[in-house]
């Protein structure tokens, strides 16, 4: 991971989002690359009640709270002595976002604690920028003070092409990682590619890795696996992203779905 993308936006996430970007340059020596959007209110881009009449005045006043945001995140920057420069751009977030994704290693974003319901809550973009194939997104929950690159990393491993093209763009953080536990949750009758393929792909890259199989009991597969990262003290999970199809995730529920939102340590996703 040499060029990381980190969303910045004045929020109830911002913190964990600063220093999961910070650990990680540190460990792998990588470039920090800021990206501000100013977002215009959905009222008024949506023009309800002739708000775009407005729309000058606010989006001054927004300009003028993206450089105070901006002014303060620089003086942190520059003491968590990292590499790093920043891109400014206006309109909606995951698209601002994903211009300036195209050369990122990871982007790293937030898993908010709940459902939006004020200007301070973190958006919920993590679902739109790993469907966008823009490359490997690290959500980072709300509350997370640290990431733990040197910690224990879970691979949840199903055999999709969604879960083997995560596990190829962690690999280098999960070099970093003290234990690597690929994990396949017992599914009866679903037949995968074997985990111990993801084995010895990692030790190609020179990675030890442990296999666990886990028993489901009578619970859904996201359950099974919460209890996985609780059970063997997890400190970040690689995991493909939408094995199914968003609308059946959304109709249906799914494990990516269940993940982002009650996920108590970060998730490095790809599609």
């Amino acid at each position: 991971m040499k060029s990381i993308l980190l969303h910045i936006h004045d929020d109830l996430g911002q913190e964990s989002r600063l220093q999961a970007a910070f650990d990680i340059a540190r460990a792998t020596s990588a470039h920090i690359r800021c990206v501000q959007v100013t977002m215009l209110p959905d009222l008024v881009a949506a023009d309800l009640y002739g708000g775009a009449g407005f729309a000058p005045t606010i989006m001054a006043e927004l300009r003028d709270i993206d450089r105070k945001a901006q002014t303060e995140v620089e003086a942190r920057l520059a003491r968590e002595g990292v590499q790093w420069d920043w891109i400014q751009c206006e309109g909606e977030a995951v698209s601002g976002i994903l211009s300036a994704a195209r050369l990122a290693d990871l982007v790293v974003a937030t898993l908010p604690r709940g459902p939006r319901s004020g200007m301070l809550d973190p958006l919920s973009i993590v679902p739109d920028l790993a469907l966008s194939r823009c490359g490997p997104v690290l959500g980072v929950p709300q509350a997370a003070t640290r990431f733990a690159v040197a910690g224990r990393a879970l691979v949840a491993w199903d055999g999709s092409q969604e879960a083997g093209t995560a596990l190829r763009s962690a690999v280098p953080l999960l070099k970093l990682a003290d234990a690597v536990l690929v994990v396949t949750i017992e599914e009866g009758g679903k037949h995968v590619l074997p985990a111990t393929d993801a084995l010895e792909y990692l030790s190609r890259h020179r990675i030890e890795a442990e296999l666990r199989s886990w028993p489901r009991q009578e619970e859904t597969v996201d359950e099974a696996l919460l209890r996985v990262v609780g059970d063997l003290a997890i400190d970040w999970i690689v995991m493909g992203a939408y094995g199914h199809s968003r609308l059946r995730e959304t109709v249906f529920g799914g494990v990516t779905r269940r993940l982002l939102r009650d996920a108590p340590v970060p998730l490095l996703l790809a599609h």
